[in-house]
């Protein structure tokens, strides 16, 4: 028993340093994206002006997403991650909710393959000519790729036994954060990035609505669930189940709000379109039925 007492000090201690090296990787990371889009939209905008190409909105929003990555990690936030399953959703949330869209408005394909190496480029270039890059450009094909592949990483993290893996390695900690990140810039990259990935109104309304309701079920399901559905030692508090459901609901609604707010906007853009398309003074009647009111007049 004593051996026992002794080794789990020594544990926690190799995980505390294993947290602190995935810490510094991650900062590398994330300037190492930083520098390789700036380098990108200095060439893109010393070639046709700054603005150009590139509106300065979404540098700056590619920017906070970074910065929104970093705070998640860190700090607070982190701190909160540590103590509970709720603040362990608020992080998540956090890179999900906020830092994937504004890596996703920051539109970094064109200035990322503009900073890589050429023969990077030729690469990029070829991929994107093949006939499974075609297939998978296909609106509906994105559309569906985009929600399954969301729905899977979104579930997946937050069954009992990966929840546990994470808690127990730094290194699966790491790789969670980092496909929750990748997952939610896919899927705001075909609502809201450059016009040319952006998916039609109507297939966008059928992604929030699939990837939506998929993590509204979640939500739903830690909220309500009669007994707690992780082992009690990684929840907070004197009531674990108190603190899963907060973490439900921490889910739950901000997910719903931010899905229905785009929807809301997705649809009023769409229409805006459709009356552009369409001016209110056009007459709509079929030109035989025009002619024929005309020769009765």
């Amino acid at each position: 028993m004593s051996g026992l007492s002794a080794a789990m000090p020594l544990a926690h201690a190799a995980q505390g340093a294993a947290e602190q090296w995935y810490d510094v990787l991650g900062i590398l990371v994330v300037a190492g994206l930083a520098a390789t889009y700036g380098r990108g939209v200095h060439e893109l905008w010393a070639r046709r002006g700054a603005g150009a190409v590139l509106p300065r909105w979404r540098a700056a929003a590619f920017a906070l997403g970074l910065l929104s990555v970093l705070g998640a990690q860190q700090g607070p936030i982190h701190d909160m991650a540590e103590d509970s399953l709720a603040g362990h959703m608020t992080q998540h949330m956090l890179l999900m909710l906020l830092a994937g869209p504004l890596l996703a408005a920051g539109g970094a394909a064109l200035p990322l393959v503009v900073a890589v190496p050429r023969p990077v480029r030729g690469l990029v270039a070829r991929a994107r000519v093949t006939s499974a890059a075609r297939w998978v450009r296909r609106p509906l094909n994105t559309a569906l790729l985009t929600a399954g592949l969301y729905t899977v990483v979104l579930w997946a993290w937050h069954l009992p036994a990966p929840y546990r893996w994470v808690e127990d390695s730094a290194a699966t900690h790491g790789a969670e954060h980092l496909s929750l990140v990748a997952v939610s810039w896919l899927l705001w990259s075909t609502l809201v990035g450059p016009h040319p990935a952006r998916l039609s109104p109507p297939v966008g309304l059928l992604l929030l609505f699939v990837t939506g309701m998929a993590a509204a079920a979640l939500g739903a399901m830690l909220t309500l669930a009669p007994a707690p559905i992780y082992p009690v030692q990684l929840l907070a508090g004197p009531d674990p189940l108190a603190d899963q459901q907060l973490a439900g609901l921490v889910m739950w609604v901000p997910m719903d709000v931010v899905m229905l707010a785009a929807a809301v906007v997705l649809f009023l853009r769409w229409l805006t379109a459709l009356d552009q398309r369409v001016p209110a003074d056009r007459d709509l009647r079929p030109a035989d039925d025009t002619a024929a009111e005309e020769v009765r007049a």
